[in-house]
C-alpha cells in the first residue's frame, strides 16, 4: 500500500449527482475514500432475475462500481483516472429483498494498477458475494474508446 494520505470522504458529492447505471440500481454511497468504499442498493423489482433473487449482474456491478469509486478518488490527486481490467465475482448466499450493501478496500494501488476486494452482505450481515477489481491508472492525457479521458460533470457517479 501507498503511503499517500487518502482524500476526504466524497460519497455526498457521489450522492448528489448519481448517474447511468448508479441512478438506474439505486446506489447510495456510505463512505467514499480512497481506502474504503461502501455503497448500498434497496433490492426493487428490477434487481431480480426469474427465480426473483437478485440479479448477479447486480453483484458484479456493485463490486466494480464500489472498486472503481476507492480507486479513482485515490487516483486523482494524482491527475490520473482509472478503467476495470477484470472483475472476477464470486456468489455466496442469495438474496430476494432488503438493502444489499457493498464494502470495498484496497489490495494494492500502484501508479500503473489497483487491486480492490469487496464484499456484498445482506441486512444481518451474512456475505451474499465476493469480488476483486484489477484496475489500470491513466495518466491525464490518455485516450479511452477514440476520446480523451474525462468526466462529465453531470456523470461524476
Amino acid at each position: 500500500m501507498s503511503d499517500t494520505a487518502a482524500p476526504g470522504d466524497l460519497c455526498a458529492t457521489l450522492n448528489a449527482t448519481l448517474h447511468g447505471w448508479n441512478a438506474a440500481m439505486g446506489m447510495r454511497f456510505v463512505k467514499a475514500t480512497g481506502d474504503e468504499v461502501i455503497a448500498e442498493i434497496e433490492v426493487a423489482a428490477h434487481h431480480r432475475q426469474p427465480y426473483g433473487i437478485v440479479h448477479g449482474g447486480v453483484h458484479a456491478g456493485l463490486i466494480e462500481t464500489v472498486a472503481s469509486v476507492g480507486a479513482a478518488v485515490f487516483a486523482m490527486p494524482r491527475g490520473q483516472s482509472v478503467v476495470g481490467l477484470e472483475n472476477s465475482t464470486s456468489f455466496i448466499r442469495a438474496a430476494r429483498g432488503g438493502t444489499i450493501r457493498a464494502t470495498g478496500r484496497p489490495v494494492t494501488r500502484g501508479r500503473k494498477t489497483q487491486v480492490w476486494e469487496v464484499t456484498v452482505t445482506d441486512g444481518e450481515g451474512r456475505t451474499l458475494s465476493t469480488g476483486r477489481v484489477r484496475l489500470l491508472c491513466l495518466e491525464g492525457d490518455a485516450g479511452l474508446a477514440g476520446e480523451k479521458v474525462a468526466i462529465k460533470p453531470e456523470e461524476i457517479a
